[in-house]
């Protein structure tokens, strides 16, 4: 006998009316009303796997309390477990189908998660997708919680987990830094503000301010990526956690540490915690901060490798691609020029997430979407950008030398290292000779037997000698 065939379709129904939905997919009516209502960008909620694995995370740790508080039966509990274990391990990503930046505050995004779990947990004891007569969206899966503490819990989880790869990334171009800065220990380079000659320095001394900005840059993320392991979980929809049972909040922190193996906390005020999100304006800011501060190192090399012949020069980066589709050889300085571009694009975002933190009201802020958005895509943007600054441009740099002592030597920044050795007066009177006459110092001087040329170099390299090591000890 042959067996009945499988619907194409089931039918789901809500206040609104019925919908149809694939059979081999596990959202349900919610999540089809938030995609018909609320799709406006190109990425779904299973696009970043740290937010889709966080999500299931929150849900998983709430079965486990509601089981542990008798709230929910072992059956269910174990089942809803393994289809979160599932969704945490990369399943079901096709039927989470909601925007990430849905405008319904979040309550789209928790029940495409809630349907998803429900239906994978009715297939696994044996039940059909739909029914929901043994494991319900909200009377299982969302037990013991809202999406006003499941959402942002999720969010503040995907982003400690986004932060770490960004650090280390931070903590491998500081490295590739600080070893430019050895390698350039002996390199006599002329220090220069406002765009102009200042004073003689080493190009390992610059390379280690650069090597420490970084280390400043990763210490600070480090410090605002703890402040995220504070959780709203347990307050359910305002802060009261209402519809959460006795033991449910210290069970739910206890085994959601277990799982994400980080040891999340409740907040000293749960009404705070479902408030207000400006530990994210904190977030933002530093990465606002940490792509601002990339871009300045990324001009600076942009401005020492020009040329190579009418620029600087005195920086040779690695050659990436061809500059031009007009001009044979050009070679443009197209991974710092990325770095600088980059950085526009993180500062933007900042200004979101600034608004979304300012415009929540009341008891809330539902504008939490588009404040994962924008972080997570800062971010995105900061990890990728930064491992391939530091692989394909930081660790390629080269130093043309001859070239960083003949404009060292042939500028008024000799001046300052021979008032030592000769008196400011004087030097003040060889200067004014030497810009009178359009020629280097170094050679009047050598010339009036004053000093020689290598005199002059020794009298540079003590005047450039580092106060400090790299390191800033």
């Amino acid at each position: 006998m042959n067996k009945p065939a499988t619907p194409a379709t089931r039918t789901e129904r809500d206040y609104v009316g019925s919908v149809e939905i694939p059979h081999d997919k596990l959202y349900g009516v919610n999540s089809v009303r938030g995609v018909d209502n609320l799709s406006v960008s190109p990425l779904d909620i299973a696009h970043y796997r740290e937010f889709r694995v966080a999500f299931a995370q929150c849900k998983w740790a709430a079965a486990l309390a509601n089981r542990d508080t008798g709230t929910l039966g072992a059956e269910a509990c174990e089942a809803i477990v393994r289809a979160c274990r599932e969704i945490a391990d990369g399943l079901h990503g096709d039927s989470l189908i909601v925007d990430l930046m849905e405008g319904s505050g979040g309550t789209s995004t928790n029940m495409n998660f809630n349907e998803v779990i429900a239906n994978r947990a009715q297939q696994l004891l044996g039940h059909a997708p739909g029914s929901y007569d043994v494991i319900h969206p909200n009377d299982h899966v969302n037990r013991s919680q809202s999406t006003n503490d499941v959402y942002p819990a999720a969010l503040k989880i995907a982003t400690h987990a986004m932060l770490g790869p960004l650090v280390a990334g931070l903590d491998a171009l500081g490295a590739a830094l600080r070893g430019k800065a050895a390698e350039f220990a002996d390199v006599l380079h002329l220090g220069r503000t406002c765009l102009q000659d200042a004073q003689p320095m080493r190009l390992g001394q610059l390379f280690g301010g650069y090597a420490s900005l970084v280390a400043r840059l990763a210490a600070e993320l480090t410090a605002v990526r703890d402040k995220l392991r504070t959780l709203p979980l347990g307050g359910t929809a305002i802060g009261t956690g209402f519809g959460a049972p006795a033991g449910y909040r210290a069970a739910v922190y206890r085994h959601l540490s277990e799982i994400a193996g980080v040891a999340y906390a409740a907040p000293a005020d749960s009404f705070d915690a479902m408030q207000n999100l400006d530990v994210f304006a904190r977030v933002s800011g530093e990465l606002r901060t940490c792509a601002a501060a990339l871009a300045k190192l990324a001009s600076d090399l942009t401005m020492l490798s020009s040329g190579p012949v009418g620029g600087l020069g005195e920086l040779r980066l690695p050659e990436a691609q061809a500059g031009s589709s007009i001009m044979p050889g050009k070679v443009n300085p197209v991974l710092p020029m990325a770095m600088i571009q980059l950085s526009f694009a993180v500062i933007g975002n900042d200004v979101a997430v600034a608004q979304a933190v300012q415009y929540g009201e009341l008891e809330i802020n539902h504008f939490e979407p588009v404040v994962a958005s924008r972080v997570f895509d800062s971010i995105m943007l900061l990890t990728n950008g930064v491992d391939r600054f530091t692989r394909k441009c930081v660790a390629g740099l080269g130093a043309d030398a001859a070239r960083n002592e003949r404009h060292l030597m042939a500028s008024m920044a000799v001046a300052t290292a021979l008032v030592p050795e000769l008196g400011y007066a004087r030097v003040s009177q060889l200067a004014r000779q030497s810009v009178a006459e359009g020629r280097p110092l170094a050679t009047i001087l050598d010339e009036s037997g004053l000093m020689t040329r290598a005199d002059t170099v020794a009298a540079i390299e003590r005047a450039s000698h580092p106060v400090f090591d790299t390191t800033g000890r």
